[in-house]
């Protein structure tokens, strides 16, 4: 309430005693007052909760309530008011009874002054608002001292007595009578192993060395169980700066620290299987490398395990399978641990196991048969039988490894070595296997970089007319020729392309060079006009939403003509053929580009694959070509392949041919088209350009054209 101003609520049922009070209200000096009246008790009610008023004035005999009730009945309507009673009746024990029920004054009528009233309201606000801020004070310290539950000690270290708070009672699980004011009722109940840390924590602080006592421990309660505190305190300490006395407080934190184990538990192993994770693995593996340094005689050995066709079973089984399928997995191999062995799971479906103390590489392999075997038995999974192997690398412990990480890598390599050989057997790994890996990442490096140096160059295969040995086209093949390698072919570099994610400017970079190249030689003389050039597309680039308008761009940036670009996909990229790279294929195909489906027959070789894009010719694999010509089932493989394209309306494109004998055989099955090292190997632009100029496009032989 501000000074000058203040809300009554009048409740008088007598207007003339009312009227007589607002006059005097009127003549309040130095304060202004704004009065609402109200001559029945229910109406008051009513009022307290549709505004807010800083005072009551309450008349006590109402035609709906009288005395004390009358009071009750304001106080609980607006608690927070303070009520000042307004009563004819000089009754001592009435005004005892009222102010003992919260009123904050009892003023006889007739008595009545303005000067009196209005001291009465300024005091009766003034009180009630100093006794809820007190209430307030009050609250707040109760809630803080509930709140914190802390049990209170304080020490007098010159008499040796320790008083304890109820609650250190309490938070101990003791009786006042079980305990002896003394320290030993405390430091008694410490655990062996946290005394000596106790009392090194409060010693240091009663010397003065630490600004105040905060120390972590466990004590025994009065049940004789365990629990964790956390002791607080500070020292009173006289002129000298000697401690007198010591005071603090004793706080139950076993939750947070059964929190913080499980919280590090949770840290440190797999949630899935419970198994330790790689942090705790490294962890233990680190700690058997440095003993194995002290004692050199002591080996170690790590299993790294890895399930074959898990994704297989994961996606047709469903990923809940596949976890319960992991769990049973890891209690397996648990089956193998002796005390000192450790089992992990790192992530995924690939585990690790820390052999301990073997004898030597025999006990370590012997360990992996055994888990091979064991592992090879069926599982059951979402009620379903499951057989499941695993691929094991194996690498033993010795002076060369230093990091704990090292021996994991090796023991991981030599696993992808075992999984490579599709036996689901185990491999121990070997130092030409890290040379091999460290050799394929600085060739992946170097690749990364090698077209900004234009160490990639595009060789030519000649494609030829079987009837007439002439050159109807070219097979653009990238070479990459390295500085100091040498000349490294596709079959090193395309893969690696791949996986390091360069195969899509490599891709573009050879697209470009071949049709430029092509038509430069298109140019030359009016019979090379139609040469066509073969580009091998990795599926990833098709892929891509902009294929075609890319494709095209290059076609108008080189002035090659769509109709003598052919582009080479694969059959397993068929696989990924979805509605987007279909549209994208069609787009070229509608302004004339040709498409070749390579290496046909060693995929899936599915007919609906060739219903969902029409190809215009079919390449057959060397595989077929290169068989022996007695070999009656290769010969009919190739006859129906030939055959099917016929049907298709499709052309064919024969690859790997060596012999004539293999040429004419391709001939006599009506393949008219052939490429391979009896015509001509890859050649570079140079030599390409002398077959065409030099030989008008005719491959130079000293027999006469096939019959």
């Amino acid at each position: 309430m501000e000074q000058d101003s203040v809300a009554i609520l009048l409740v008088e049922d007598d207007r003339t005693e009312a009227g007589l009070i607002r006059a005097e209200i009127s003549r309040f000096a130095r304060m202004r007052a704004d009065v609402d009246h109200a001559s029945r008790l229910a109406a008051a009610v009513d009022r307290l909760a549709e505004r807010p008023y800083d005072i009551v004035l309450l008349d006590l005999n109402l035609p709906d309530g009288g005395g004390v009730e009358s009071l009750q009945r304001v106080r609980a309507a607006a608690p927070n008011v303070p009520v000042v009673i307004l009563t004819n009746l000089e009754d001592e024990e009435a005004a005892i009874a009222t102010l003992s029920q919260g009123a904050q004054d009892y003023l006889i009528k007739r008595h009545i002054t303005a000067e009196l009233l209005r001291r009465s309201i300024r005091y009766a606000v003034a009180r009630q608002e100093a006794e809820a801020s007190l209430r307030a004070s009050e609250e707040r310290y109760a809630l803080a001292v509930a709140g914190a539950r802390d049990g209170i000690w304080d020490w007098d270290l010159a008499r040796g007595d320790v008083h304890y708070s109820p609650r250190w009672f309490e938070l101990l699980q003791l009786r006042d009578a079980e305990a002896v004011a003394a320290p030993a009722t405390w430091l008694g109940r410490v655990h062996e192993d946290d005394r000596t840390g106790l009392e090194h924590a409060l010693h240091a602080h009663l010397r003065g060395e630490t600004p105040y006592l905060e120390h972590e421990f466990r004590m025994r309660n009065g049940c004789g169980q365990t629990l964790w505190v956390l002791c607080r305190g500070v020292a009173v300490r006289d002129a000298a700066g000697r401690a007198m006395r010591i005071a603090g407080s004793l706080t139950d934190i076993s939750d947070r620290k059964l929190a913080e184990e499980r919280l590090v538990h949770e840290v440190m192993h797999d949630t899935l299987t419970g198994l330790p994770n790689r942090a705790l693995f490294l962890d233990r593996l680190d700690l058997a490398l440095k003993q194995a340094r002290r004692d050199s005689k002591r080996q170690f050995a790590v299993l790294f395990l890895d399930i074959d066709r898990f994704k297989t079973i994961n996606d047709s089984l469903g990923h809940a399978a596949g976890d319960e399928l992991l769990v049973e997995f890891g209690k397996r191999l648990t089956m193998f641990l002796r005390p000192g062995d450790s089992v992990a799971r790192l992530g995924g479906d690939e585990f690790a196991i820390l052999l301990m103390d073997v004898a030597g590489l025999t006990e370590a392999t012997r360990v992996a048969e055994r888990i091979h075997d064991l592992l090879s038995r069926k599982f059951l999974v979402a009620n379903k039988e499951i057989y499941a192997t695993a691929s094991i690398g194996v690498a033993l412990s010795g002076p060369k490894y230093e990091q704990p990480g090292d021996l994991l890598r090796d023991a991981d390599l030599a696993m992808y070595r075992a999984k490579s050989s599709r036996t689901g057997a185990y491999t121990v790994f070997h130092s030409f296997m890290y040379e091999s890996v460290l050799h394929r990442l600085e060739l992946e490096t170097e690749l990364r970089s090698a077209l900004g140096r234009n160490e990639l160059v595009t060789y030519y295969q000649p494609i030829v007319s079987l009837d007439r040995l002439q050159v109807i086209g070219f097979e653009a093949l990238s070479r990459w020729v390295h500085p100091t390698r040498g000349m490294i072919g596709p079959d090193v570099f395309i893969p690696l392309a791949e996986n390091c994610g360069v195969i899509g400017p490599l891709s573009w970079w050879t697209m470009h060079d071949a049709c430029r190249q092509m038509r430069e030689w298109q140019r030359t003389r009016p019979e090379f006009a139609n040469l066509s050039i073969s580009v091998n597309i990795s599926s990833r680039l098709f892929a891509e939403p902009e294929f075609a308008a890319r494709t095209k761009a290059v076609l108008e940036k080189t002035g090659l003509r769509p109709e003598t670009l052919h582009l080479e996909i694969t059959e397993n990229a068929l696989l990924q053929h979805e509605s987007t790279t279909i549209a994208e294929l069609t787009a070229l195909q509608n302004i004339g580009v040709k498409f070749h489906l390579d290496d046909f027959g060693t995929g899936y070789s599915s007919l609906s694959y060739l219903n969902r894009f029409r190809y215009d010719t079919i390449k057959i694999d060397r595989s077929f070509v290169a068989a022996s010509p007695h070999v009656t089932r290769s010969r009919r493989i190739v006859d129906a392949l030939i055959s099917l394209a016929a049907v298709l309306g499709m052309d064919v494109i024969a690859e790997g041919v060596e012999t004539e004998e293999q040429a004419q055989k391709l001939r006599d099955l009506n393949c008219r088209v052939a490429q391979g090292f009896l015509f001509a190997k890859p050649l570079p632009p140079e030599a390409a350009g002398t077959l065409l100029l030099q030989h008008r496009g005719v491959i130079p032989r000293a027999t006469s054209p096939l019959s």
